[in-house]
């Protein structure tokens, strides 16, 4: 018998159940954490710019995905990779049901990878295999699995990856996964006491951020994993005196690998409030051994910048999405202390580190929008706001239906005061452009290559893009 899904625990808790069931927003006033809106069925709306892990796996030079699953998984990411134009570095073994009946599952994923690495016309240096829920809930000896592929290809790494969406929102994501084995190929190396590496981040990190600028000023060198162009300057980073990630999904294997390497390791986040910039800028300065850098001027900077477009704006109602922002939550208190009109967030759930942001915003900005992105109800919500709205980031832009938007996924990349002074650089150049909303969000991984956006790669490569 069919149960109605109803809110966990405290999740959506503040909600007022309607008669076509729970609307698709919030007032923050009447909030809950961490989720304002709570889980039923979902909707999935054509925005697809954020990566996903075949984007972040294709950051290792000379590494094959191998994923191991059944046709119906390997779709979306057969596509993804088409789309990027890399076809070439990405393989799949299609699970039947006759494998299970008439086999064991270790065998056909062993026996599967061998044949494809066996047929692949290059040797990678490293390979990713991503194992799904079915390994899961069949008891797959994953070790087993491991060992034989290791004794067969002893001189390739394979890198431990699930792609389990069965995980997604209890224990270790998909995410966490793949960026712990993308670590895992690093081993120590003679340490080099003035290199800071850069891991596990989507975007590279701008060279005149905040934390690049302080590296450079306390002597150090700064090697990101994007700047890395084959496997052995892959390797390299392990050589890393002090390892630092911003992403939330790489700080648990990061963690780890640090204790493995027998390394230091910060996890900076993208704050983009005043005071959570300068701890972070403290715990790196004394991370590098300097002195805190002193930011009166740089708040000055800011405050100037957020004043000008405040009058820009004058008014004008503005969006925010989780997808462009890595705090949402901060962006829009930030805004919203300046005067800018903020109206609507778009965020399904509130990460811990903006619980605090959430408190303030319930009582200080008590009738912003919290609005989910993949309630139901969506699918038939009115679109059309039209351009009299500034969105910030792509899902903002398209369910306000405006064409003026600032087409970012996490933050840019961008770190400190100078994320706060390029995001306002954005916001007023997309209010006076117009962008074709419907012809750019649908596009996978942006800043991703894809033949989609990118005339130079060859159709035939990446002919699912059309």
């Amino acid at each position: 018998m069919l149960t109605r899904v109803m809110p966990q625990g405290d999740e959506g808790a503040a909600q007022v159940a309607r008669a076509d069931g729970y609307a698709a927003f919030v007032r923050a006033a009447d909030a809950a954490y961490p989720r304002p809106i709570p889980n039923v069925l979902e909707f999935n709306a054509p925005v697809h710019e954020n990566w996903n892990i075949v984007h972040t796996g294709m950051l290792v030079p000379e590494c094959h995905q191998i994923y191991v699953c059944a046709d119906n998984c390997l779709r979306g990411v057969v596509l993804t990779a088409a789309e990027m134009g890399m076809s070439d570095r990405f393989s799949g073994v299609v699970l039947e049901e006759r494998d299970l009946l008439c086999d064991n599952l270790e065998s056909v994923t062993i026996e599967g990878v061998s044949d494809v690495i066996r047929r692949l016309p290059y040797r990678p240096r490293a390979v990713m295999i991503f194992l799904v829920c079915l390994h899961h809930s069949m008891g797959c000896d994953v070790r087993y699995v491991y060992r034989e592929l290791e004794r067969r290809f002893p001189d390739i790494f394979f890198m431990r990856c699930w792609m389990d969406p069965i995980m997604q929102k209890t224990g270790i994501t998909p995410e966490q996964k793949e960026r712990k084995a993308m670590l895992d190929a690093l081993q120590e190396l003679p340490m080099d006491k003035r290199l800071l590496g850069i891991v596990s981040d989507d975007l590279r990190l701008p060279d005149d951020s905040d934390i690049v600028r302080l590296v450079r000023r306390a002597g150090w060198r700064v090697l990101q994993l994007h700047d890395v162009g084959s496997f052995d300057e892959y390797l390299s980073l392990g050589a890393s005196a002090l390892l630092l990630t911003r992403s939330f999904f790489g700080a648990w294997g990061l963690e780890k690998t640090a204790d493995r390497l027998g390394r230091r390791w910060l996890y900076l986040p993208p704050a983009l409030l005043y005071d959570s910039i300068d701890e972070g800028l403290v715990i790196l300065a004394d991370a590098l051994g300097c002195p805190a850098p002193g930011t009166a001027d740089l708040r000055t900077s800011c405050d100037v910048a957020l004043g000008a477009l405040a009058e820009e704006l004058s008014g004008t109602p503005v969006a925010i999405d989780y997808v462009a922002i890595n705090r949402p939550l901060e962006l829009a208190r930030l805004l919203l202390g300046r005067g800018i009109n903020v109206r609507r967030v778009y965020v399904d759930a509130v990460s811990g580190e903006e619980r605090d942001t959430l408190e303030w915003l319930r009582a200080c900005a008590p009738d912003l929008e919290l609005w989910s992105t993949i309630h139901p109800t969506l699918r038939q919500e009115s679109r059309d706001g039209g351009d009299s709205w500034l969105a910030v980031g792509p899902k903002a832009a398209w369910f306000c239906g405006t064409t003026h938007f600032v087409n970012v996924i996490e933050t840019d990349g961008m770190w400190g005061y100078s994320a706060i002074l390029g995001l306002v650089r954005l916001m007023r150049e997309a209010w006076a452009e117009r962008k074709d909303t419907r012809g750019l969000v649908p596009r996978k991984g942006l800043g991703m290559p894809c033949c989609c956006q990118v005339p130079s790669v060859s159709r035939a490569a990446g002919g699912a893009c059309a």
